[in-house]
């Protein structure tokens, strides 16, 4: 592996652009560093510095990496679990099928990740955080750390001192622990699948750029999307070195992108969640409480829509993004709330504007993409810095033949104070991303006490009309271990990914392991989820808020028997 290229990977001076190729000479030839993701993506590394102002406008919006946030900050006997294990025939606890963690990292000293005689049931983790160590064969930065060295650690009286990673968050331990845990009767825990092995990948933090650009505090945990896709990447090489499945949760999400399924990281777990023997499970996200989408028409009969969004004290920055369907054309003028009017921005090809205000500090950056390159569609970027508080108006111009209908979404609450929002919000549409994509499973939450919906959870369907979330999953008040050897309880859709996780693995068990079904793949899963799923009789399913209905594993294999 070349050294300088693994610095600039790391570097905060070194820009990393999502790109298409069609072959590794192409690559070469440019004189920068890359890595290739799959047969048709690859990540390269150009200094920030050489980057022209307009480079989004001349590259396209899907060139800059989208940032991810996490999605959270008695449930298994509720998903049929403890009945099923209970069956002598399907006493399935996940053995001999790898359980895939992209997140925070983990604790890897936990009891709950340790077999019986204090070894470790982790396979590997991929810390992309540390550089001194070697990194997976293959891959151009991080540390790897094997089973082996694992245990020697936890043979120490200070096992960081030989392997150094950690979970300084604890999102990612208490995730690993929902999917797959051992049982603590004392805590009265449980994971789903406790016989499973784990593979870990800890996320390194977005770069400074990347913030700057899209407006995220500096101190807000971001996660860049060609990370996310290594780490996938990663995962798939050990399965394939193992030969055994794997299950992999991604409990991440972003309010960036189109809400369907054409983004670079949706695009590519749609493809790998067809590969027999891998399931993916992804959060539906903790939007639609949050007042964050905006979902409007320009009637025949007016000529503008307005938006009305109320900005809070003392915020940072965020950025905000309006789609519309071609072939439509939309445009948007703004008065700021000290009365600063700016007229109609005209909708034309790689139109940009930087926009500075006379009587307050706010600075705002407007990119035109009529033709957006990964959709099809109409995209205005709006990003914003140092908006003065109080209510921002836009009206929003259309032509075009057909409904002339958009959305516009602010960022995640993890990038965005909580005192921004729309005044007149729209609910649904308010699955994150990759949550949108339609072979993976998206997954939102319930609370197992009294069969209500999670509060925040994201809802659907896709901009695109794709049906997601796919079904619930108990997430509220679940109890899990976090660092430290200690437990605590968590509520948000990454745990209700989580918890499917484990029985995706389970599923994979039977179907693979023990041979019932050598093929399956998330296609199949997912479909056997939806079969079993408990629908009330007074809902209409699939919707918008549970999707096809709540998860139970036992029903599921009393549908494979044939008996419902």
């Amino acid at each position: 592996m070349d050294q300088d290229c693994r610095e600039q990977i790391m570097s905060e001076e070194y820009a990393d652009l999502l790109i298409e190729y069609n072959n590794i000479t192409s690559l070469e030839e440019s004189g920068y560093c890359y890595s290739i993701i799959d047969s048709s993506t690859a990540v390269i590394h150009i200094p920030v510095t050489s980057l022209p102002a307009n480079y989004v406008q001349l590259y396209g919006y899907g060139v800059n990496p989208s940032l991810y946030g996490l999605m959270d900050i008695p449930s298994i006997e509720a998903s049929g679990v403890f009945t099923l294990r209970n069956l002598p025939v399907t006493n399935l606890l996940g053995q001999n099928v790898l359980v895939g963690i992209i997140d925070t990292g983990i604790d890897y000293t936990h009891e709950v990740f340790l077999h019986e005689d204090g070894s470790s049931r982790i396979v590997s983790i991929w810390d992309q955080t540390i550089q001194e160590g070697d990194p997976p064969e293959g891959f151009n930065y991080g540390t790897e750390y094997l089973q082996e060295e694992i245990n020697e650690a936890l043979q120490l009286p200070n096992p960081e001192s030989l392997v150094a990673t950690r979970d300084e968050i604890g999102h990612g331990t208490f995730l690993a622990g929902i999917a797959a845990g051992k049982p603590i009767d004392n805590e009265n825990f449980s994971g789903v699948a406790p016989s499973s092995e784990l593979v870990v990948v800890k996320l390194k933090q977005a770069k400074r750029y990347l913030k700057e650009f899209f407006r995220v505090p500096p101190d807000a945990l971001a996660y860049q999307e060609n990370d996310i896709m290594l780490a996938v990447s990663y995962l798939l090489q050990v399965s394939l070195r193992l030969q055994k499945p794997i299950s992999i949760c991604i409990g991440l999400g972003t309010s960036q992108g189109g809400h369907d399924e054409m983004g670079t990281l949706s695009s590519y777990l749609n493809s790998v969640a067809t590969y027999p023997g891998v399931a993916i499970s992804i959060a539906a996200g903790n939007e639609g409480n949050q007042r964050h989408h905006y979902f409007g028409v320009v009637s025949n009969n007016m000529e503008y829509d307005t938006i009305e969004l109320r900005v809070g004290p003392d915020e940072y920055g965020f950025s905000m993004e309006l789609w519309g369907n071609a072939p439509n054309t939309f445009s948007i003028d703004i008065l700021s709330p000290t009365g600063e009017y700016i007229p109609r921005i005209p909708a034309r090809i790689n139109e940009s504007r930087e926009i500075r205000f006379i009587f307050e500090e706010t600075i705002v950056n407007i990119d035109y993409f009529l033709i957006e390159s990964q959709t099809g569609d109409q995209l205005i970027l709006v990003r914003f810095l140092m908006p003065t508080q109080g209510i921002w108006r836009f009206r929003v111009y259309a032509t075009g033949d057909l409904e002339l209908s958009y959305h516009v979404w602010l960022p995640i609450s993890n990038f965005i104070s909580e005192n921004t929002f729309f005044t007149e919000s729209t609910p649904t549409t308010t699955v994150t991303s990759p949550g949108n994509t339609i072979i993976p499973m998206t997954v939102t939450a319930y609370d197992v006490a009294n069969n209500s919906l999670y509060l925040n959870a994201g809802r659907g369907f896709s901009r695109t009309g794709i049906i997601n979330p796919n079904f619930a999953a108990p997430g509220v008040n679940i109890i899990g271990p976090i660092p430290g050897n200690r437990y605590t309880v968590m509520s948000g859709t990454s745990i209700a990914a989580a918890h499917i996780t484990g029985l995706a693995t389970l599923l994979l068990e039977w179907g693979i392991s023990l041979d019932n079904f050598p093929t399956l793949s998330s296609v199949e899963i997912k479909n056997m989820l939806i079969r079993g799923a408990i629908r009330s009789p007074t809902n209409v399913y699939p919707n918008t808020d549970w999707g096809y209905g709540i998860v139970n594993i036992y029903n599921t294999f009393i549908n494979i028997r044939g008996d419902l």
